[in-house]
């Protein structure tokens, strides 16, 4: 298995690509010393399985079934002290209390952001939000009116500096990583704006929330979903109808809304830009076994299908990037790995 220094798990698409089982697995076979998260707040949710179990999460790193690594919060991300707590309290088999810091700078939502979010008709009515107060909390950190977390008693027990954290643990030669949130496409910059997230979603900007300059970073791998999926609004070039993705087996809700995801086919152009932005090392590719399901469960590349490879081929070709994970079911271990093959 090839080591790494520092890497950097981005979205490729609009969110829902699968970061976490990704993160999971990375987490068990590369042991990082410390998992941070990075990206916009807990308007993004992950689902992690394990051993049957499903925890959605929105605040804590999802690399957090790996117990021994230490996982931060980053001063770039937004945290919701309620949000935050609850899940410490839900994974406390994980020993989160004991693992956990949360960097003092990073800004603090309140009930009034939330509140603020949801009332908002374009906000709520035209773009979709998730009504977490992520959009309005970050309005007022730009206004330099927003709470700290070091202002708030109920963490005081968390902080610390993560940016401290993350270069001792580079500078002693330890493997860490870095996980975003959302995806790509709904970056404040660089996404189909105005049906974005609050802040910009590329591995760049994770690697600034988590206080760590651009010549730290070793490896990026922006994770795509073979059938991409989108909450909300914004445009969507490859959507399918309800029906046809029905007919796929794909039927899927937002980790944090509830709602139901649109669902489209595999798009190789906005998967190059997205490669671009984020100066992809490699491609961590999931759901192939709802491309074909004569693939789920796979753990050996050569028991893939003929479809299935020549779709692989393809994104290698189109995006010019490695594709050195593959997930082939919700389990960790239903992965297969080329790392030590292509890199």
């Amino acid at each position: 298995m090839i080591l790494l220094t520092c890497t950097i798990i981005v979205g490729g698409q609009w969110g829902d690509e699968g970061k976490g089982k990704i993160i999971s697995y990375i987490c068990d076979k590369d042991k990082p010393s410390i998992i941070a998260r990075g990206g916009v707040g807990p308007n993004a949710g992950h689902t992690v399985n394990i051993g049957g179990k499903s925890y959605g999460i929105r605040m804590i790193p999802t690399g957090f079934p790996y117990k021994e690594a230490k996982l931060a919060i980053g001063a770039g991300v937004l945290v919701d002290p309620e949000v935050l707590l609850k899940e410490v309290e839900m994974l406390k088999e994980f020993n989160i209390k004991e693992r956990l810091i949360v960097d003092y700078r990073s800004g603090i939502i309140e009930e009034k952001h939330k509140i603020m979010d949801r009332k908002d008709e374009h906000l709520a009515k035209e773009i979709g939000t998730t009504g977490s107060g992520c959009g309005p909390a970050n309005v007022d950190r730009v206004l330099r009116v927003l709470k700290q977390a070091k202002d708030v008693e109920e963490l005081k027990d968390f902080l610390g500096d993560v940016s401290e954290e993350v270069n001792d643990a580079l500078e002693r030669g330890d493997n860490v990583l870095i996980e975003g949130t959302q995806g790509t496409l709904l970056s404040l910059y660089y996404g189909t704006y105005p049906y974005v997230t609050s802040k910009d979603t590329t591995a760049s900007s994770f690697a600034a929330d988590v206080g760590i300059g651009p010549t730290k970073v070793d490896e990026v791998i922006v994770v795509f979903k073979s059938y991409p999926t989108r909450v909300g609004a914004g445009p969507f070039p490859t959507e399918m109808s309800l029906e046809e993705a029905e007919k796929l087996g794909i039927v899927e809700y937002g980790t944090v809304t509830g709602r139901r995801r649109r669902v489209g086919y595999f798009d190789f152009e906005l998967a190059r830009k997205a490669c671009r932005l984020n100066g992809a090392t490699q491609i961590a590719l999931t759901g192939l076994d709802k491309y074909d399901k004569d693939c789920y469960g796979a753990t050996d590349y050569n028991s893939l299908t003929e479809k299935a490879k020549e779709f692989i081929r393809k994104i290698e070709e189109e995006t010019g990037v490695p594709v050195t994970i593959i997930s082939t079911g919700p389990e960790m271990h239903q992965t297969i790995d080329l790392r030590s093959e292509k890199l």
